[in-house]
């Protein structure tokens, strides 16, 4: 089993699923271990996530690289919004195993990681694919669906899950590792920092996700903001919020400094975002987005 200490002095291609930017975000802990332990990392990426990794590598090699047709119509019915595209997503997967063919054999690739790409994998060198969901929190009537995803996972060699062995942060969806899987703990971006600082912020709402949710979810919390001290907005640029407001939109790494020293934060109940409340020891607040069963399930869980 190929663990990510385990990895060194190889040339590591790796590519983050391109559903808002938790994975990017994630990502960016794993690559900054790998770069760490000596390998030269080559990552697969469109222009929005590349803008992002810049920021924190000038170390790596970026490959172009098209994203899945993602499109969410801002209703909460993410079932049906990929369901009418699941054509396009079945062309885009079988297109992207031709593509890392191609990377493999030009950078001369030892290792190809997949952030959740079921398409992003290779026959020809080891393969391993990261969730932290080995389990989806799908209905009844959607159990066609956890079947494939089962089905396409064990098509990879390798399986790494972002939680411990006692499934203590993702519950359910990481429980019943597989056979060619292992639990390899929590990943945030704030593990590349070395400095400490205070926690002098209150509140910090952190807008996040696809553009539509991200901008619901800032609406919801200005009807609200009475009810929080000192409330910081990190969000976007695209983002359009009324004066008075104390926002952060900047870089990255701007609105890290902001989320370091906050004593609470508020936001979407994506998985990267709880990784980073792990790792920083900061208390959340969570919102699942309409519809997004996982959201939904670890918002409840963690809402105590």
């Amino acid at each position: 089993m190929i663990k990510p200490a385990d990895i060194r002095a190889k040339r590591i291609l790796i590519s983050p699923l391109n559903w808002g930017m938790g994975h990017v975000s994630r990502c960016i802990g794993i690559i900054h271990q790998l770069v760490v332990q000596g390998n030269e990392v080559f990552i697969a990426c469109d222009e929005d996530q590349r803008a992002v990794f810049s920021e924190y590598f000038d170390n790596v090699t970026f490959v172009q690289h098209t994203g899945y047709p993602f499109h969410f119509g801002g209703k909460g019915n993410f079932g049906w919004d990929l369901l009418v595209r699941s054509n396009s997503l079945r062309k885009r997967l079988k297109q992207e195993r031709e593509e890392v063919k191609q990377y493999v054999k030009e950078y001369k690739i030892d290792l190809v990681l997949s952030d959740h790409r079921y398409g992003f994998i290779s026959g020809d060198v080891p393969s391993i694919f990261i969730t932290h969901q080995v389990n989806l929190p799908v209905k009844w009537f959607e159990k066609g669906v956890g079947v494939l995803h089962t089905k396409l996972m064990k098509r990879f060699g390798f399986v790494w899950v972002l939680d411990d062995e006692k499934s203590t942060l993702a519950g359910k969806l990481s429980e019943n590792c597989p056979d060619n899987g292992c639990y390899v703990g929590y990943y945030s971006r704030f593990s590349i920092y070395s400095d400490e600082v205070e926690k002098e912020y209150d509140n910090v709402l952190v807008a996040s996700g696809p553009h539509v949710y991200a901008q619901e979810l800032i609406h919801y919390f200005l009807d609200r903001q009475d009810q929080f001290n000192n409330l910081i907005v990190v969000h976007s640029s695209s983002m359009k919020l009324p004066e008075g407001i104390t926002e952060v939109s900047g870089s990255w790494k701007e609105k890290d400094l902001v989320i370091r020293k906050a004593q609470r934060l508020i936001s979407r109940s994506g998985y990267s975002t709880l990784m980073d409340c792990q790792y920083l020891g900061t208390e959340g607040s969570f919102i699942p987005t309409k519809g997004q069963a996982e959201q939904e399930y670890l918002a409840k869980r963690w809402g105590k």
